[in-house]
């Protein structure tokens, strides 16, 4: 019995997202024009690449490079259960082909459970701002692995504080990280690293505590919820529900009966 579900998130950079389970299927020797990441969640996968027989299982992160052909079959009887993010060919230098062949499997579980969340998160739309966050800083890990040499790091105060200007003026639209590090000609990585240190928190969280502070005020004016969630950059109200009990303790719909009640008129002077 095969399961297999496939689509192109709105993520940038990620070509295509795959989740599959497959019993006895057996791939032939085929090639992509893009980077394949491999997590198997259940069993184990043999597979030839450049002549050379391999194994992706249990908590390994497997990178297939594009361009080089490769096969695949369970291992195990029973089948196999795994999830694929494939990559644009531009998110890992072309140089880093070689070394992905000599070294496709990664054993890092702190990547592992990062690229984990990235299949998780891009499910949802409202989470995909935190998907591309911690997809930037899981591809940055990907390429120490594979050898890529450290370039010199820019001042990491000057990027979390123009990073937070920028988005101070994109509060309710939002501004994908991509395009936040092609304005302010910074890594989207050391972008999201440099935020972090600097307030202790990732910038798709600081962009929802904003959020959420819009709401409050807009609450105020008594206008309707789901006004106010859109109007506020969520993509719902209960978009808004979830994040703004996280934040305050407390639902939109009960902050909005906590006004405070009006002070009574000063007494009249006796006459």
């Amino acid at each position: 019995m095969h399961r297999l579900e496939a689509w192109r998130p709105p993520l940038p950079g990620v070509a295509e997202m795959l989740h599959a389970r497959f019993d006895d299927h057996a791939y032939p020797m085929h090639a992509h024009d893009t980077w394949a990441v491999l997590l198997v969640d259940d069993g184990a996968v043999r597979y030839d690449l450049d002549r050379h027989e391999r194994g992706a299982y249990g908590e390994l992160v497997t990178v297939l490079p594009p361009h080089v052909p490769h096969n695949g079959t369970s291992a195990r009887p029973g089948g196999f259960r795994k999830r694929v993010l494939y990559l644009d060919h531009d998110q890992l230098p072309a140089h880093l082909i070689g070394a992905t062949v000599d070294t496709t499997a990664i054993t890092d579980r702190d990547l592992h459970h990062a690229i984990s969340r990235v299949h998780r998160l891009a499910r949802t739309p409202e989470d995909l701002p935190a998907a591309e966050g911690l997809l930037a800083l899981a591809l940055a890990r990907l390429r120490t692995h594979l050898g890529e040499p450290a370039e010199p790091r820019p001042d990491g105060r000057v990027a979390a504080h123009a990073l937070r200007d920028l988005l101070e003026e994109h509060i309710v639209e939002g501004l994908p990280l991509s395009a936040a590090a092609a304005t302010l000609h910074f890594d989207a990585a050391h972008l999201v690293r440099s935020f972090h240190r600097e307030f202790g928190m990732t910038p798709h969280q600081y962009l929802i505590s904003r959020r959420v502070d819009t709401a409050r005020r807009l609450i105020h004016t008594g206008r309707p919820l789901r006004a106010v969630a859109t109007d506020s950059g969520f993509h719902d109200q209960p978009h808004l529900n979830r994040h703004f009990k996280r934040i305050l303790g407390i639902s939109p719909g009960r902050y909005a009966t906590t006004e405070a009640p009006s002070s009574p008129a000063p007494a009249s002077p006796a006459t």
